[in-house]
């Protein structure tokens, strides 16, 4: 079992995680960032405007060098970019997440039988209310090549893959406020709004 950097109700969540993934760790931390909190049906459909360039990933912490673009407004922020190759890796995750949320494997072991077996159970979420709880990207050991440079030389160039988690929970129902509250007020306050009525 692998563990995750949070604990969840299993019952009411699902999981997905990638490790080791060979695509930029500060552009999928740019974008993950993007779509925590959305709904999982708004962020499937957001990553794919992002694909097709018609919405952009706000850049706010790596963001040096980063263009300007006018899509980044929504979001209130000035920079952004459209980072197809995390966008791609996080819907596939985002995928993976909402399958997990169908069907529940677990394992099922017999006394005498050398072969696991796995049972799988309806989890039954409701699709339609899923949100994105918690996605974390984390960097991975980097993976190292070289360049060959003027006169003779040689510079790392290195590649930034990342490991990246995210939980999807279902959104619990609102509860309806009470109606208006009246304020209790102490016997010294009642009193003195006598005094200032009379």
């Amino acid at each position: 079992m692998v563990r995750y950097s949070i604990d969840v109700d299993s019952a009411k969540s699902a999981k997905a995680r990638g490790s080791y993934l060979r695509v930029h760790f500060k552009n999928t931390r740019e974008t993950a960032t993007a779509i925590t909190g959305m709904n999982l049906r708004k962020a499937v459909a957001y990553l794919s405007d992002v694909q097709d360039f018609k919405r952009a990933i706000p850049f706010r912490r790596f963001n040096g060098g980063t263009g300007r673009t006018a899509q980044a407004k929504e979001f209130g922020a000035t920079l952004g970019r459209w980072p197809v190759k995390s966008v791609e890796f996080l819907s596939g995750l985002l995928k993976n997440a909402e399958a997990n949320a169908e069907v529940s494997i677990t394992p099922f072991h017999r006394i005498f039988s050398h072969a696991d077996i796995f049972l799988l159970q309806l989890k039954g979420l409701n699709l339609e209310s899923l949100f994105i709880k918690h996605i974390q990207v984390n960097q991975a050991p980097k993976q190292r090549r070289r360049t060959y440079r003027a006169h003779g030389r040689i510079n790392a160039y290195m590649s930034s893959p990342c490991h990246i988690e995210l939980i999807v929970e279902e959104a619990s129902k609102k509860v309806e406020k009470e109606g208006a509250v009246i304020p209790r007020l102490s016997t010294r306050r009642l009193a003195a709004r006598q005094r200032l009525a009379a």
